[in-house]
């Protein structure tokens, strides 16, 4: 009780900084009434015709014009989603039509697998007909997808694909071989999903007469166990997590034939150490595409495939001295003239233009600044939209040019960032534009970029911000001994005396190409400005890995994850700590999972600098990860055992000084709870003393069972507000 006091009387204290008659942000603010969480546009898909979205409302799916913003027409309400025998209409959260837009698959009863993934109730709904129908009546299904005529569906269940016909109802298994924590058929294993970004490994040909499929045996691949409590006793959880230099699934890529039901053996090639990150039907419904990658992920092939035979050819192939990243930016053209790329072939992402042999045609985009997305493709008028860091790698705009790579425009010039959302036939585009200082705002614009109309402006969000005072954030630059010139963002609390010295705590991330440092609403979050009201300067800064800025810088802190990365962070403390308006002897960050390793590298290798941190689920040693990721960075710990101790936290432990809390989910499925374990076993026996916080049966995200998210913010506050 005279802790909790204490701690109120702290809080109280500091808040005597904020400016008066301003509104005071609290966490109940922030997690609980979501007072200051931004509108978007959501539940949104464009119409083929390209004229027409549909728009998912409260209980309704209707279709608006994009011109205009007219309603057209309800395709249907959620009284005629309510399944034979039942009272209640089934969820219309998420919805999939078929090609020919004349029926709409309804996932329900959802349930979370991994990060990307989840098993539901599938009912598809016939516009035509009217009839609600439960797709299967054998269980749950994942990742169910209509065949692109419209007849039939295929998913997964229990590791193995199935197609209802949905004519008659039959359902037909395809493959039989599935087992759990063995072999899966047409989804992705634990590690695929995570670092390649898929879960669904199955593809319907664009004939509707194929369907190509992964099977990942993954029966050699070790296992890591999760408990969750509650009962009395444990449930114990295992599942196959291949850890930095460890086995891998073996690959195979089959295409099943509808008619025959058959399968052929896709020719992978005879290495099978290797990966397959991605798999595509070309616009030939006979030859598929794969890319294919060495396991050091410095090699990359595209490769064609003849569905029939299996047989397959190299069409594209390229190397790097460090590591190549996977992306969706392929496309192949609809004409059959050639695909599109993006590489950092010279040093920056940029678009390429090939052949279906394999020829270069041209390179569409150059320059020192980077393509962050292919947005649209207009074939009938030879014109490309894409995304990119060209003004600064802070922001980001829209672009178009022609298949010729001339004639350049910028569409969406306004500074800032820009993310748009192109209808079919690239007719029009939803733009969703925001600052670092401003809510998203939504309009309507023609594919030349001329502004229609406004469908979210966030107007109720920019006045709350304003009564509760939220700052304003500065961006900044500073160079490092060695001239390597930084980027970071600044909120002041908003009384701000430059007199007065403050405390700084820094927000981090800091991984490989990500970055925290943009001029987008979202990267100072209302819990940051809590702080600032609260007398704390809040900062954030990209340190040397991180992305928008070209390959050398991106690419600097290969086989020593960590390393620079710290340094950088060190360098920023240093520079803020010679402000005359900063108490350098009160500077702290927090950060989760790589912020989190970040946070741990700075308290033990910066321990002169950061006075105090918060680590949330942190990698503690990358032997600990999982191999797709850590060995793209790091090769593997048999390779580079100097890369991976050196920068491990744990070998730093006896180097801590100040305030520790440490945080982690002990269901933690993505960095395993063991990272933590065993740095709370180097600080033990280096005597160092610490805070921890263990949350049972929550996962990476720490939100599970009542009031997780709100205590675990709360938590961290009250030790930032009592220690800074």
């Amino acid at each position: 009780m005279k802790k909790l006091l204490s701690i109120l009387f702290i809080i109280s204290t500091i808040s005597s900084f904020c400016q008066t008659g301003t509104k005071k942000i609290t966490l109940e603010d922030i997690y609980k009434n979501r007072k200051f969480s931004s509108r978007g546009v959501s539940g949104l898909n464009s119409m083929k015709d390209g004229e027409h979205y549909c728009q998912l409302k409260k209980d309704s799916l209707n279709v608006y014009e994009y011109a205009t913003g007219k309603f057209t027409q309800t395709l249907v309400t959620s009284k005629k989603l309510i399944p034979a025998g039942d009272t209640s209409p089934i969820s219309m959260g998420s919805y999939s039509f078929s090609m020919d837009e004349s029926k709409i698959l309804f996932p329900t009863h959802e349930e979370a697998i991994y990060r990307h993934s989840s098993r539901a109730n599938y009912y598809f709904y016939d516009l035509v007909t009217g009839n609600l129908t439960l797709l299967s009546k054998n269980g749950k299904q994942r990742l169910a997808t209509f065949s692109p005529d419209g007849t039939k569906i295929a998913f997964v269940r229990d590791n193995n694909i199935y197609m209802v016909d949905l004519s008659t109802g039959k359902e037909q298994q395809i493959t039989t071989d599935g087992k759990i924590n063995e072999i899966i058929n047409g989804a992705t294993d634990w590690v695929y999903e995570e670092e390649f970004g898929f879960s669904q490994a199955f593809f319907w040909s664009p004939d509707s007469k194929k369907i190509a499929y992964y099977r990942f045996d993954e029966s050699k691949v070790k296992e890591y166990q999760l408990a969750f409590y509650g009962d009395l006793y444990p449930r114990q959880d295992k599942y196959k997590y291949p850890k930095a230099g460890e086995d891998n699934s073996k690959i195979n890529i089959f295409v099943w034939n509808v008619e025959s039901g058959k399968s052929s053996n896709i020719d992978i090639g005879q290495e099978q150490d290797i990966y397959i990150p991605r798999v595509k039907w070309t616009e030939d419904p006979n030859v598929l595409a794969f890319y294919r990658m060495n396991r050091h992920q410095n090699k990359l092939e595209l490769l064609l495939a003849d569905a029939g035979s299996g047989t397959s050819h190299n069409i594209y192939a390229e190397e790097n001295k460090t590591y190549i990243e996977i992306n969706d930016h392929w496309h192949f053209l609809k004409n059959k003239s050639g695909f599109l790329i993006t590489s950092e072939k010279d040093g920056f992402r940029h678009i390429y233009l090939y052949t279906m042999e394999g020829k270069p045609i041209r390179q569409l985009t150059s320059g020192k600044w980077e393509v962050t997305d292919i947005a649209g493709i207009d074939e009938m008028n030879n014109k490309l939209y894409y995304v990119s860091t060209e003004v600064s790698p802070l922001e980001r705009n829209v672009y178009t040019i022609g298949m010729d790579g001339k004639n350049k425009t910028c569409l969406a010039p306004k500074k800032g960032f820009n993310v748009p959302e192109f209808s079919s036939k690239c007719i029009y585009f939803i733009n969703r534009w925001s600052d670092i200082n401003t809510p998203s705002f939504t309009t309507v614009n023609k594919s030349d970029g001329a502004e229609l109309r406004i469908i979210q402006d966030n107007a109720k969000l920019k006045e709350t911000i304003n009564d509760y005072g939220f700052g304003k954030a500065e961006f900044f630059t500073f160079r490092t001994h060695d001239g390597m010139e930084l980027n970071g963002w600044m909120l002041k609390p908003a009384d701000f005396d430059p007199l007065k010295k403050y405390p700084v705590l820094f927000t981090i991330y800091g991984g490989p190409g990500s970055q925290t440092v943009m001029n987008l609403w979202g990267m100072v979050s209302s819990y940051s400005q809590l702080f600032a009201q609260n007398g704390i300067i809040v900062v954030s800064m990209d340190n040397r890995g991180t992305g928008a800025r070209g390959e050398e810088f991106k690419k600097c802190t290969y086989l020593q994850l960590g390393k620079y990365e710290t340094l950088d962070q060190i360098e920023a403390a240093k520079y803020l700590g010679s402000l005359a308006f900063v108490d350098k002897d009160r500077i702290g960050m927090w950060g989760w999972s790589f912020g989190g390793y970040m946070t741990l590298s700075c308290m033990t290798i910066g321990a002169d600098y950061f006075k105090l941190g918060v680590a949330v689920a942190p990698v503690t040693n990358w032997k600990y990860y999982d191999n797709i990721y850590t060995e793209r960075f790091m090769q593997t710990p048999k390779e580079n055992p100097q890369g991976y101790e050196s920068n491990s936290p744990i070998n730093h432990a006896a180097e801590l000084k100040g305030k520790l809390l440490l945080i982690h989910g002990m269901a933690d499925d993505n960095v395993h709870t063991q990272n933590s374990y065993d740095f709370v076993t180097a600080l033990t026996a280096a005597n160092k003393q610490f805070e921890m916080q263990f949350y049972p049966n929550s996962n990476h995200g720490i939100y599970a069972g009542k009031n997780t998210t709100f205590h675990l913010y709360t938590r961290m506050m009250e030790f930032i507000l009592k220690n800074l």
